[in-house]
């Protein structure tokens, strides 16, 4: 099973529009509400490609009671604990004409020290089951920023650990020695201070990560493992929304862990898996037969 954790989950909105008039009226075209939050979009994503999957996080509110509404509605098997505030909303705007997507987040709600044990022990309850875990997105306030560390010590020993995370959450995350990290460019350089992908990487395995997955947008991802370090790159550029894409790369490795794949095919699969997800308009959602075409294009090459 993989248990994917989200702490700050959502109700996400997105807003299709053909173009955007920043400072002025816009008409919506197409809006979509659905559960959210990064963990949710890894678990769509596994579910969807036949994975035994079950969500957890913590949920509050109006917005948390139409966040399990929706995974009811969808299938999708969830055990999230109960917390008094409510839960964020995210709001996606889409420019169908160029594919760019703006993305506004909320906090989320305030989260207490009894809450936070609660969820500990409920998540304690959950890992013991879970042949892959994954820990993604912020996390809301009232977390100390070390709360992923805390989880991953949680565990049970031998089950890998994913973490997919941003600023203090990700750079003290890691000192929990999660089995993969997966920032994107942007992410490596803030938790590092390093440029280089590669050089931000191997920083990030010294601080106790055992390997590490960075995606760099069209330019594909690399992997920086104990085995050695690979690069990825899509045959071309997809058009679409990548919001969801690094969740979509998140689910494709917690399936590889899960059967112990070699890292290269790990590495394959994120990348096609990441690009098919940019095709779908949602995050959480990708387009079944890119993924299938993409696989055997994509050329994985060894930098070290």
């Amino acid at each position: 099973m993989i248990l994917t954790v989200t702490l700050n989950a959502a109700l996400d909105v997105t807003y299709e529009t053909s173009s955007v008039e920043w400072g002025g009226s816009n008409r919506v075209g197409t809006v979509v509400q659905r559960a959210g939050g990064k963990g949710v979009n890894v678990a769509r994503v596994a579910a969807a490609l036949g994975s035994p999957v079950l969500a957890t996080g913590l949920l509050g509110g109006a917005t948390g009671d139409l966040v399990r509404a929706d995974l009811d509605r969808s299938g999708l098997r969830h055990d999230f604990a109960p917390v008094a505030g409510a839960s964020r909303r995210t709001l996606t705007v889409v420019e169908t004409s160029t594919g760019a997507a703006t993305v506004l987040n909320e906090p989320g709600p305030h989260v207490t020290p009894d809450e936070w044990q609660a969820f500990l022990g409920h998540f304690r309850s959950l890992a013991g089951s879970a042949g892959v875990v994954t820990l993604s997105g912020s996390l809301p306030p009232g977390l100390a920023p070390d709360a992923y560390a805390t989880l991953t010590a949680c565990v049970p020993s031998g089950v890998p650990v994913i973490l997919d995370a941003d600023g203090n959450a990700l750079a003290r995350g890691v000192g929990g020695a999660p089995a993969l990290v997966k920032p994107n460019a942007e992410e490596l350089t803030r938790a590092t201070g390093i440029p280089s992908a590669v050089h931000g990487a191997e920083a990030l395995r010294t601080a106790g990560a055992r390997a590490v997955l960075v995606s760099m947008g069209p330019d594909g991802m690399i992997a920086v493992t104990p085995d050695g370090s690979w690069r990825a790159v899509p045959p071309s550029p997809v058009a679409g929304n990548p919001t969801g894409a690094g969740d979509a790369a998140v689910a494709a490795a917690a399936r590889s862990l899960a059967s112990g794949t070699p890292w290269p095919d790990l590495l394959r699969h994120a990348v096609a898996l990441s690009a098919a997800a940019v095709r779908a308009p949602v995050a959480g959602d990708f387009d079944p037969a890119l993924y299938t075409r993409l696989l055997p294009e994509i050329a994985v090459h060894r930098l070290t």
